[in-house]
């Protein structure tokens, strides 16, 4: 308790002077013992403080130790599931190719293929890799895709067969099986004011197929019937030098685009060409983190894209943009 002196009262201050003495001894009693009240008052508020400050460095301990025991079990178990994530990945995908099946659906033979063929260590490199990344940007805008990576296994599981990638699945992301063209307005603008100079050397390249059944650069891809063609500019990431010479303006008009992928497993670029007749099974693709857009070269009118249960055609010098981690098929009637 803080002291505060006495004030006198109005009748102090006109008494007689002959009594100071009789009232300066009483007030004298009256500060020595309020001052003694005070002391022992101070001295209980003193040692509160020092048993509450006690209590709260206690509690506070307490708690920096359970942070410490939630952080050290955070730690096991993050590395506890590392491989059995990449050890539950790894036997859905030798599973499947056992079988020859892609969750339930016919799947390609193709050893270069990352959505059909099982790679030892893929996963664990891809990993390396976030990590490596993580330390050059936020931490925490990375918790999302090392959460994706640790859960795979039951993501692949889990995941509602309309959509379901292959190789990476990463949560959160907006689940549609179209795009409005305006999700990548530049680049879907870019192709399609330059829809006449890819024509003109795929023309170039399709004249090939009068003098023999698979010209070079081409890959003929299996389908339940007809025939399906590719010709890449840049396969899973990688270009393909020759052929990329073989259409020169259309690769440089590649490296104008904002968002194409490069360097990645993910990432192609290629002419894709179906036959008369040819159905191409239903499938997944082998992620949800990219979006695919084709341009319209050749567009018959009985030739027809399904994703996701929803039929689009397409369009001459037009981009159709999609997310082919849906199931998908397309298919040309003849």
């Amino acid at each position: 308790m803080v002291w505060v002196p006495l004030r006198t009262t109005r009748t102090d201050r006109r008494a007689p002077l002959r009594a100071p003495t009789t009232r300066c001894t009483t007030m004298s009693l009256e500060w020595l013992m309020d001052w003694s009240w005070s002391l022992d008052g101070l001295r209980d508020f003193i040692a509160t403080g020092i048993q509450s400050f006690r209590d709260c460095d206690a509690t506070a301990l307490a708690a920096v130790a359970c942070l410490l025991v939630l952080f050290v079990w955070y730690c096991y178990h993050v590395g506890r599931e590392q491989p059995r994530a990449y050890a539950t990945v790894n036997a859905l995908m030798q599973s499947a190719e056992a079988n020859g099946v892609q969750n339930g659906y016919v799947y390609c033979h193709s050893p270069e293929c990352v959505r059909c063929t099982h790679h030892d260590g893929l996963n664990q490199k891809l990993y390396h890799n976030l990590q490596e990344y993580a330390k050059r940007y936020s931490w925490s805008g990375m918790g999302r895709i090392h959460k994706g990576i640790r859960e795979q296994g039951r993501y692949l599981n889990s995941r509602p067969s309309i959509q379901k990638p292959e190789v990476f699945f990463l949560p959160d992301l907006p689940t549609m099986p179209y795009f409005s063209r305006d999700a990548q307005k530049h680049d879907v603008e870019l192709l399609e004011r330059n829809f006449q100079t890819i024509l003109c050397e795929f023309e170039t390249l399709y004249k090939a197929f009068s003098n023999c059944s698979l010209p070079q650069g081409w890959k003929m891809n299996s389908t339940p019937s007809g025939e399906w063609f590719t010709f890449y500019l840049v396969n899973q990431g990688m270009c393909v030098p020759r052929n990329c010479r073989r259409c020169p303006r259309t690769y440089r008009l590649l490296g104008s685009l904002r968002t194409c992928i490069g360097n990645n497993v993910f990432g192609n670029a290629c002419i894709s060409v179906l036959s008369p007749g040819t159905v191409i099974a239903e499938h997944y693709g082998p992620t949800n983190i990219r979006i695919r857009c084709h341009l319209g070269l050749k567009t018959p009118s009985n030739c027809e894209l399904v994703v996701g249960g929803e039929p689009q055609c397409w369009a001459e010098g037009r981009c159709l943009l999609f997310d082919d981690s849906f199931l998908h098929t397309a298919f040309h009637e003849g």
